[in-house]
């Protein structure tokens, strides 16, 4: 990695600047002006360690990510994975081993927090994971029902097919030992979203 590079690209996100080089990604965790100043940096590089060291338990447990090269205070350095956001070549297989990847996930205990098409990348045939800003170490199963969530709802956003991405998923996610519990809970969770809606309007 050369330190005076510059990046292809530079993705500026809620939470982080991300830098693109050619073969390896700089992600930066931004200051919060609203918080004290050395608090701010402790949670930041506290935040940026627990994502790093997430990123290897997810490989670890059978999930493609990027390999970390380094971890230096509130930045990340790790493997640039090349390849297709899922995004756009999504179908009903690739949703299928997309469930399979998260119930390993959720068997570590890993709980994403923003599982969308736009956050993975498939390269090598493989569906790559490249994003854990939102992510952290959680048993319950509400946590869980909530990740399954935020991906359905991502499918509704990007794709007129999403009931069979849905269906294609959930065939893959039900190899995880208590898969059905945490299916139950995100159609639980789905219906309270949908009341309140109906309150609101009402």
């Amino acid at each position: 990695m050369l330190q005076n590079s510059k990046p292809e690209r530079i993705y500026l996100g809620g939470e982080a600047e991300v830098r693109i080089y050619s073969d390896f990604v700089e992600k930066i965790r931004k200051k919060k002006n609203y918080r004290v100043s050395d608090l701010d940096k402790i949670l930041r590089e506290s935040r940026t360690r627990t994502e790093a060291r997430i990123i290897s338990a997810a490989r670890r447990n059978g999930v493609p990510t990027p390999i970390i090269f380094d971890v230096q205070g509130e930045k990340i350095v790790m493997e640039r994975i090349k390849g297709e956001p899922l995004r756009e070549i999504m179908n009903t297989e690739l949703s299928r081993k997309l469930g399979e990847l998260v119930a390993k996930l959720h068997e570590a205990r890993i709980i994403h927090g923003d599982i969308t098409p736009m956050n993975l990348i498939y390269s090598k045939g493989m569906i790559f994971f490249i994003d854990f800003g939102l992510s952290f170490y959680d048993e319950r199963i509400e946590s869980k029902g909530v990740d399954l969530h935020i991906y359905f709802e991502s499918l509704k956003a990007y794709f007129d097919n999403w009931e069979e991405l849905k269906e294609a998923f959930i065939s893959g996610y039900k190899s995880y030992e208590k898969g059905g519990e945490v299916l139950k809970r995100a159609e639980e969770i789905d219906a309270r979203g949908r009341y309140v809606e109906r309150r609101m309007r009402d």
